[in-house]
């Protein structure tokens, strides 16, 4: 029996059809029902026998921190996917941030240990990984530096991390998984998706940033491989190419028909931009859309090595550019 955390998630969902056509017995978590149409969208672009994958999967309602009702899902399990996070980049949700990533990991580690589970995958992020020195790639091997002003979801992404080689130190097989930026279908409301939705909003503006990207189903590939194999305590990015915001707003652009944003939103401008964006938040109580950290990542010409994985395993990318356009004309699909 194999565990997803994670399951009404935009990588759990994905994986769960990929395992569902390896005929894997599933059993995954989640925490609202009303995400299961969600998980029936997703796949449906890939099959039309949605109802009845969806219902070959054992759905165990439990949260991360609910250590008896995750007791009960552990039962009989073998092999864990852990998938389930909380995404936010306001500092002000930190606590509630440490509380999933952190401590919602230790529960999957500790009780991944005393279940005597074969092996478990954490789904992290590029975030979680250190800053390389100017001019350099970054790989795996770039070491984490605590002084710089990380992002509150990095420096849960890396705890995180911290519970899993934790956990393989007292005796559990555990690989983690770093993604760039996810692209795919099936969520439009955040991550990769939120931004098609933007871009097709008549986005105005772009950044001069750069970061590395990667196909959802690139990732889950990858996933259920390392899970296959016999690659233990190892960690992988998941970075298919590096590219600038804008010529990904661009791709974006064309594949859904809109004009580009031809404007650039200067360093200056996001360092205004993000100022006046915690002042709203001070004085109106809104949620932050623009952070100081997110800000300066906006401008970041950042490089990653996703390569190491081919010297592990028999992998290779997909084409990215047909990922983007395939995922852009199922958003038009969607709308």
């Amino acid at each position: 029996m194999i565990l997803v955390t994670g399951g009404t998630g935009f990588v759990g969902a994905h994986l769960l059809f990929k395992l569902l056509n390896e005929k894997q017995t599933v059993r995954a978590i989640y925490r609202n029902e009303k995400k299961f149409e969600t998980i029936k969208r997703i796949f449906s672009y890939y099959t039309t026998n949605t109802e009845a994958l969806f219902n070959a999967i054992d759905w165990v309602e439990a949260d991360l921190n609910d250590v008896p009702a995750l007791t009960e899902a552990f039962k009989d399990v073998t092999h864990v996917y852990h998938c389930a996070a909380f995404v936010s980049f306001e500092p002000d949700k930190f606590d509630l941030l440490q509380k999933t990533n952190i401590e919602g990991t230790a529960n999957i580690v500790n009780l991944s240990i005393a279940f005597n589970i074969t092996k478990l995958c954490y789904i992290s992020s590029i975030a979680a990984i250190g800053e390389p020195k100017p001019g350099e790639i970054t790989t795996e091997d770039t070491e984490w530096n605590p002084e710089v002003d990380n992002s509150v979801y990095a420096i849960t992404k890396h705890g995180a991390e911290l519970e899993v080689w934790r956990g393989t130190q007292e005796g559990l097989d555990a690989v983690i998984v770093n993604p760039g930026v996810i692209i795919g279908p099936g969520i439009w409301n955040y991550g990769s998706g939120s931004i098609i939705k933007t871009v097709h909003n008549n986005l105005k503006y772009y950044t001069s940033g750069s970061v590395g990207y990667v196909a959802v189903n690139d990732v889950v590939n990858a996933l259920f491989s390392l899970m296959q194999s016999d690659v233990k305590n190892e960690r992988f990015i998941l970075v298919s190419k590096n590219w600038t915001y804008k010529k990904f707003l661009i791709f974006c652009a064309k594949a859904l028909q809109v004009d580009s944003p031809k404007k650039e939103a200067k360093n200056w401008l996001l360092q205004i931009g993000w100022r006046l964006d915690w002042l709203k938040h001070k004085t109106t109580g809104k949620r932050r859309i623009l952070t100081k950290q997110l800000a300066e990542s906006l401008v970041s010409q950042s490089q990653f090595n996703g390569s190491k994985i081919k010297a592990h395993l028999t992998f290779e990318y997909s084409n990215l550019e047909a990922e983007i356009k395939e995922t852009c004309e199922l958003y038009l699909k969607d709308i």
